[in-house]
Formats: structure tokens, sequence, C-alpha cells
């Protein structure tokens, strides 16, 4: 009897241990978990915070001060476009080439 009570207050004793142990790794893996989470909430903030930043960067009124005032870019008006034409063209636009004139005009072509 008293060998069969060793062997019992053995068994639990290692039951006990195994219990304690598998407690610890439970609480270990819960704070990790916690950790992740933790992190993920304050990445997906920062993400967040990021894609509100790049849309205030892309706005329209933002891009073309930008181009105004560092690549010292202008709007396209009236007085500061230039036509260029083909060198056949400017040839039949030269005073004096009437023929070239009236067969444009028949032909509907601009200069």
């Amino acid at each position: 009897m008293t060998r069969l009570n060793l062997v019992l207050l053995l068994g639990v004793l290692l039951s006990a241990l195994y219990l304690v142990n598998v407690q610890y790794a439970s609480r270990r893996v819960y704070s990790e978990l916690y950790r992740a989470q933790t992190q993920a909430h304050r990445l997906a903030a920062e993400n967040e915070a990021l894609q509100v930043e790049k849309r205030a960067q892309a706005t329209s009124v933002r891009v073309e001060r930008l181009a105004k005032s560092k690549l010292q870019m202008r709007a396209a008006t009236p007085a500061v476009t230039v036509y260029v034409t083909y060198a056949s063209q400017a040839a039949a636009a030269e005073p004096g080439n009437a023929a070239a004139v009236a067969t444009r005009a028949a032909s509907g072509s601009q200069p």
C-alpha cells in the first residue's frame, strides 16, 4: 500500500508541475499576443495617418503651387503659346506664294 501511495503522490506532483509549466507558457503566449495586437493597432493608426497625409500632399492646389514655385512652370495662355509648323507649310505661308495659299484654302487646311 505504501508503494501505491508513493506512486500516486509522485503522479500528483508531476501533474502539478506540468500544470504550473503549462499555465506559465499560456501566460507568456497570451502576453505576446497582447503585445502583437497592440502593435497591430498602432501600425493601423499610423497607416491611416500616412494615408491622410498622402491625400493631403496630392491635392491639386498644392501640386500647382509647387509647379509654379519650384519648377518655374506657368499656365498656358494664347500669349505664351508658340505654334510650330512644318517646313512645307512654312514655305506655302510666305508672302507672294498665292498659289499655295489658294490650294490650302480650297482643301480646307489651316496655316
